[in-house]
């Protein structure tokens, strides 16, 4: 197999070394997300940023371009990484994009069998893998399925919009001379089997995103739409993700754009996917997809066999989506913009749609921020124009100890606090270069004494420790001021505590979401916590809550300082 395969004809799926088994249960991880571009350049002698004396100042045009992280940056800091409590990293889209274009974020690939020279080598990855598999730790490679980089043009090199389902003609290859004709490596797109003008929708570009079959059929942008409903080129896409799980070893994919896919290629990816790494010993490869949309439309590519259409067959599809509707409502509930209730009935619909919701936490990846906000102006991080950074460690210790395989984005456990009418503005450097945070440049932000990857930290390592925060069911509890009269929190002003249990055990998380201290009655299992029992708070030994009953209720008292957290648990001697 040459080096530089340019072709599907050239590559095998005999893996290049000893396999890395993949985890039992992938809620017992902890993911990290990074932009490659913006994550770790690798250059030595950076400065640490000081908030009071790092100067002030960037380019506002450098947001969009390339910034020069590298895998070998990533490798590291994987120490950084782990030390946070993440023990999974996902990485952006590192296949080669076009030369000529500044998609530093990775989604406009140009080459589906190569490493982008911006990020590093193949040999690069590979080492990247090995690092954190010798660290028990997880590489999961983000992928796109659904379109190829602006490698083409339609005739005339004119915009072409969508327009009621018409297929419009192919025009010609990009290249980087004009009039050259296709050179390898730059020119058009590989392998050379995509360069099929048939294998392309060709229906423009998507100007209703949220009317079918134009979300699923259009271009997006100008990221030229492939023909996965075709077995050719679902064939192709196939080859090429088994070909990086042989080279490089990787433990799973996020799918990118599932919207924009028939929920049958999606299914027929997963199952090809999934049976050629249990084959060679990946026995719980992981799949979780972007699906915008609520718990329904959700649920058709999760948690159950995906049918395909025309035959009696059903394939198991996604393992798991980026929690969408969580993410939505999470930030208005830890900032008192939204009623709690909101996320209690959401976590009630799970009843429904899930036959064990305890079980619901295997199909959510869990967020607060993220680098792609669909729907949302201006976007921002959580942090942004919010100086309670306390709040920012609730809102992750939520998803810590709630149902879910939890996700932290790059720069949060850092305060990161970007927001614009851009991208760019959520996408910081966290080494500096030249788009830094805070509106800096050439100063690294990889500060583990910062207080919330410290707090974090902690967490997660509980988290670690005790199984119910993993795989329990959960339930939120109602509370009380008096003692006397209970009921659910309906506004920010308030202590938002749920159990996780599992089996004989109740551990109890208690949130102030108020700026101010508070002291609450909070209800328990009666069945699980007997009143002749103590609870400990697990974040600070010293802190204990005797358990007793009112009116045949078990409550425990909680006193709470402003935007604590606080996880409660029987201890038995």
């Amino acid at each position: 197999m040459p080096e530089k395969p340019n072709s599907l004809k050239q590559i095998d799926f005999k893996p290049s070394g000893k396999i890395f088994p993949s985890p039992a249960d992938w809620r017992d991880q902890f993911i990290y997300f990074l932009l490659v571009d913006r994550f770790n350049s690798g250059q030595p002698d950076i400065p640490p940023y000081h908030p009071e004396t790092t100067p002030i100042g960037r380019d506002d045009s450098e947001g969009e371009k390339w910034q020069d992280g590298t895998l070998k940056g990533i490798s590291d800091k994987l120490d950084y990484i782990r030390g946070l409590g993440c023990t999974a990293v996902w990485l952006s889209p590192i296949f080669k994009n076009r030369i000529e274009l500044n998609t530093y974020h990775g989604y406009g690939i140009q080459n589906f069998l190569d490493i982008d020279p911006h990020f590093g080598t193949v040999k690069d990855l590979q080492e990247l893998v090995e690092k954190a598999h010798k660290m028990g730790m997880y590489i999961i490679l983000d992928i796109v399925l659904n379109h190829t980089g602006n490698n083409w043009a339609y005739p005339g090199g004119y915009r072409y919009d969508y327009c009621g389902g018409q297929r419009f003609s192919f025009g010609f290859w990009r290249e980087v001379t004009a009039g050259s004709g296709i050179e390898w490596p730059d020119d058009a797109v590989w392998p050379v089997e995509f360069q099929n003008p048939e294998w392309y929708r060709r229906k423009g570009e998507i100007r209703n995103w949220d009317t079918f079959p134009e979300a699923r059929d259009g271009d997006f942008c100008s990221l030229k739409e492939l023909d996965t409903s075709s077995r050719e080129v679902l064939r192709a896409l196939i080859d090429i993700h088994k070909y990086w799980i042989a080279v490089t070893d990787v433990d799973g994919y996020r799918l990118d754009a599932v919207k924009h896919l028939e929920e049958s290629s999606t299914a027929l990816f997963c199952a090809a996917i999934r049976e050629y790494a249990q084959y060679i010993g990946k026995k719980n490869f992981l799949f979780f997809g972007e699906i915008i949309g609520d718990d329904r439309f959700i649920d058709q590519y999760i948690g159950r066999n995906a049918r395909i259409p025309g035959t009696n067959e059903r394939f198991p599809s996604l393992d798991a989506a980026l929690d969408f509707p969580l993410w939505g409502m999470l930030e208005g509930v830890i900032k008192g913009f939204t009623n709690p209730a909101e996320l209690r009935k959401r976590y009630e619909g799970f009843r429904e749609l899930y036959s064990d919701h305890g079980r619901a936490g295997e199909y959510f990846v869990t967020f607060i921020d993220n680098h792609d906000q669909i729907g949302r102006s201006p976007r921002a991080r959580f942090l942004h124009n919010d100086p309670l950074q306390r709040q920012a460690v609730l809102a992750i210790g939520y998803l810590l100890t709630s149902i879910g395989i939890p996700c932290l984005y790059y720069g949060t456990e850092q305060g990161f606090d970007g927001g614009g009418d851009h991208d760019k503005y959520i996408r910081e450097c966290m080494f500096g270069g030249r788009w830094g945070a805070f509106n800096t440049t050439g100063h690294h932000f990889f500060n583990p004494d910062n207080s919330i990857y410290k707090d974090i930290s902690r967490i997660a390592e509980i988290r670690g420790e005790e199984p119910a925060l993993r795989y329990g069911r959960q339930y939120f509890r109602e509370i009380s001021g008096n003692g006397v009269d209970f009921g659910y929190p309906i506004d920010g002003r308030s202590t938002l505590a749920y159990s996780r249990i599992l089996d004989s055990t109740e551990i109890l998380v208690t949130m102030n979401l108020d700026m101010k201290p508070r002291s609450d009655f909070i209800t328990i299992d009666s069945s699980l916590s007997p009143t002749d029992k103590e609870m400990v708070n697990l974040l600070d030994a010293r802190s204990r809550v005797k358990i007793t009953e009112v009116n045949g209720r078990h409550i425990v008292h909680t006193d709470l300082q402003p935007h604590e957290i606080a996880i409660f648990k029987i201890i038995v001697p």
